[in-house]
């Protein structure tokens, strides 16, 4: 037996911590100050999470796509759908908005309706100019008709830049800054700016305007997370301070286990800033987990206390034998929690590593915290009174305890036809799960963005951009006309995919320019000819006011083009169809010797990521459940008995997958944490059980069917109270807009919940049934480290306890 965990090392914890009690607590309030003083260094995340290696194919594809025409997801769309906007006065505060918009530093340039220009054809000198397409400064009602018709029937360059082919609908594009677009100052702006003078502008003609695009989507679903911290945080601790009182019923009880978990939401908040990590979707939900996961330790350690304080009334005693007892115990619980998120760390992608380094780091933090604070607290106190001891022989506790036993006692067949029966049905479910990787599936889908999201999709066909980079391998290659056809054609297809938008190009710059040629006819919207060409470029000598469009489609070199469509929120299933659909035709178009092509954008690289983890997932579950057997094999030294716990905890795995094939919820960043989460939890459960089966092994001299229901009457009450408490505490994350928190609540909890049940009634009964098997000492060997003291360890702390009064009195 290690040393470490011998009896003697947490009785000397324990007065170590009794004995230093006011150092102690300086220490922690210390500590939770340096913490606190770190909270300035938290960072909130203002772009989407990077779910893959920074080396990966598919990220440094998206940067040399960076690196030639810079943030791709800078455009904010403006859209409204009311023919009252063509009448003078809303005409002229729809001008008045976009006009004061684009007066801010953070707009680069703004294409509305009233700053419109229209490519027109001059002689002498040949030239072409852009003019105001609106020459009127207030044109009347008469003369907006007009260009109402002229914009739809005859400018085909602004369709779905300007208006909708669908319908009436207008739209300005307002071009961020691309320096602003990954900062605090993007956040301000949407928020501080745009917001307020959208509203005003709907307030004063009562025209709903609808916003999108995605800075602004980026910016409403950061600080959607900013305000669920808060909502998470209260939620959690009034759950759990509510079932945590309707257990104990002590208010002194309950306000202690909440000072504690207050104090380690401080400190996880700390690690957060200390390591100046940002806080994203995932590393929002560390707070809230240190809440429901800290208070089954309170649980345990005042539990504890309270049984010491009814067995002999001596409260030094008690709290003694509180750290010395239960010290094992909570620290083998915390550890395979902890193991759970920590199997995070080892996969390659920076954003699960993250949360898995907080939260394995503050679980630990959570399990000293209660190790000091509760019995340190409780030293200041009064002894519990007896009205606070009555929980403990609660009758409704002790018929459930009976109904357990008389179902692993008489219905043992009946357990197994119901575990067979899940799995058959689960692994069923299992082949309808689905992969999603779209970008705004977890979103709030009640909230307004979410919903003009949608109204883009079906005016615009789309918001999410993708892009598509063509390397001609040539300078100036890009404008070479036979390159522009191949790019006009490729477009073409892409304009086919129902899911996809009409692409935007270089070549809507160069049909304009044919258009204006034949004096502004739409019918010549299209490409020139090689003849035409020649007739056409004198007119394109310094030509100005084009040069954003030509930046933006085309590198400085001439060799890069760009081709950018929008999709609408499609899955990664959808997404690889397209693809599928779209390389084959792409390399096609653009021979692979001679043309280098890559498709790219943040909503086609986070699909990408999602693909990624469920790999990752694969990993670290595989991680998790080796790194628990081997702590299992450490602990019992038995292989029999490793494959016996790991059934009770893989089979809620395998029913929460077939939930969500049939439930219809897919395998994406959020939920991907279920199974490792709940694996890392559940396990605890297993632990105290077996620990216990082993010591009344011993004590029943190796009677399986006598120590088995001794470990189910003394283990199911804890385990029934801390599973009760998980239960409720990870429901809190269902309070959420966001469908990804939802669900990760929703699946964590049910786990939980067939866990307990495995760990209560699947567990005792494979060992009854498989009691020749087992029932030898050397299949369960002496344990490496005791969890649950024993009888003779009982004796052996008597001897300490006397030896050090007898110390003390000399």
């Amino acid at each position: 037996m290690l040393k470490i965990f011998t009896f003697g090392f947490w009785n000397a914890v324990a007065r170590l911590i009794l004995r230093n009690r006011i150092l102690i607590i300086l220490l922690i309030l210390g500590t939770t100050a340096f913490l606190a003083s770190q909270w300035k260094y938290m960072r909130f995340s203002f772009t989407e999470a990077n779910l893959l290696p920074d080396d990966h194919e598919v990220n440094q594809e998206y940067n040399a796509f960076l690196d030639k025409f810079g943030e791709e997801g800078n455009l904010i769309v403006l859209g409204i759908k009311d023919s009252t906007l063509f009448t003078p006065e809303n005409f002229e505060a729809w001008k008045q908005l976009n006009d004061t918009l684009q007066t801010f530093p953070e707009v680069d340039y703004d294409i509305s309706l009233g700053n419109l220009k229209q490519l027109k054809k001059f002689e002498n000198p040949k030239r072409f100019e852009m003019v105001p397409f609106i020459k009127e400064k207030k044109p009347d009602s008469t003369e907006l008709a007009a260009y109402e018709n002229q914009l739809f029937t005859a400018l085909p360059f602004y369709e779905n830049l300007v208006f909708s082919k669908h319908s009436n609908t207008i739209q300005s594009a307002l071009y961020l800054n691309k320096d602003i677009v990954n900062t605090k100052a993007r956040k301000d702006f949407v928020i501080d700016v745009l917001e307020p003078l959208v509203s005003k502008f709907e307030k004063n003609t009562g025209i709903d305007v609808r916003v999108s695009g995605m800075p602004y989507i980026r910016t409403i679903n950061s600080q959607s997370i900013i305000d669920e911290i808060g909502l998470f945080i209260g939620a959690a601790l009034a759950v759990t301070s509510l079932i945590f009182f309707f257990f104990f019923r002590s208010f002194r009880a309950t306000f202690i286990s909440m000072i504690t978990v207050c104090i380690g939401v401080m400190w996880a908040f700390g690690t957060i800033g200390l390591l100046h990590y940002e806080i994203t979707v995932l590393t929002a939900l560390i707070p809230p987990l240190i809440i429901v996961i800290g208070i089954p330790n309170c649980i345990f350690l005042i539990n504890k206390y309270q049984q010491e304080i009814q067995k002999h009334g001596n409260q030094a005693k008690s709290l003694q034998r509180v750290i010395a007892k239960v010290g094992n115990a909570t620290l083998m619980t915390n550890i395979t929690t902890a193991s759970g998120f920590a199997t995070f760390i080892l996969t390659d992608s920076k954003l699960l590593k993250e949360f898995g380094i907080v939260a394995s780091i503050n679980i630990a933090a959570i399990f000293v915290l209660s190790l000091l604070i509760i019995p340190i607290i409780y030293s200041y106190m009064r002894v519990p009174k007896t009205k606070h001891l009555k929980h403990l022989n609660r009758k409704w506790i002790s018929s459930f305890v009976g109904w357990m036993e008389k179902m692993v006692k008489h219905h043992r067949v009946s357990i197994y036809f119901v575990a067979v029966f899940l799995v058959a049905v689960s692994i069923i479910g299992i082949y309808n799960i689905k992969i999603s990787g779209s970008l705004l599936e977890d979103m709030p889908q009640d909230a307004d963005f979410f919903k003009d999201v949608k109204f883009f999709e079906k005016e615009f066909d789309g918001i999410m951009p993708l892009e598509i980079l063509v390397d001609t391998k040539r300078p100036k290659g890009v404008l070479k006309g036979s390159n522009l056809k191949r790019i006009s054609e490729l477009e073409k297809t892409i304009s086919e995919e129902p899911q996809l938008s009409e692409p935007i190009s270089i070549t809507r710059l160069v049909k304009y320019s044919k258009q204006a040629f034949y004096n502004g006819n739409p019918k010549y919207y299209q490409l020139p000819s090689s003849q035409e060409r020649n007739f056409i470029l004198p007119y394109t000598k310094n030509l100005g006011g084009t040069t954003n469009l030509v930046n933006s489609y085309v590198d400085s070199t001439g060799r890069y083009a760009r081709i950018t469509a929008f999709m609408k929120d499609i899955g990664t299933d959808q997404m690889e169809k397209i693809e599928d659909n779209l390389w084959p035709k792409i390399h096609k178009v653009f021979p692979e010797d001679r043309y280098n092509v890559s498709m790219t954008g943040k909503a086609l690289v986070f699909q990408k990521g999602t693909t990624y983890l469920v790999k990752n997932l694969v990993v670290s579950l595989t991680l998790a459940i080796v790194l628990i057997a081997l702590l299992m094999a450490w602990m019992f030294r038995s292989f029999r008995m490793i494959l016996i716990s790991l059934v009770p905890n893989l089979l809620p795995l395998l029913i929460t997958a077939g939930m969500m094939g049939f439930l219809g919820v897919p395998i994406k960043p959020s939920t991907i944490l279920v199974f490792s989460i709940a694996f890392g939890i559940s396990v605890d459960d297993t632990i105290h059980f077996l620990a216990k089966y082993r010591q009344e092994l011993k004590v029943n001299n190796w009677k399986i069917k006598k120590s088995v229901y001794a470990a189910l009457q003394e283990t199911g009450v804890s385990m029934f109270y801390t599973s009760i408490t998980l239960f409720f505490g990870f429901s809190v994350f269902m309070i959420s807009s966001f469908g990804g928190t939802v669900a990760l609540g929703g699946l964590v909890s049910a786990t939980l919940l067939f866990a307990m049940l495995a760990n209560l009634l699947l567990l005792p009964s494979l060992l009854l049934s498989l009691e020749r098997s087992i029932a030898n000492k050397e299949v369960l060997k002496e344990p490496s480290m005791k969890i649950i003291d024993s009888p003779e360890d009982e004796e052996e702390f008597k001897k300490e306890e006397e030896a050090y009064k007898h110390k003390n009195e000399k």
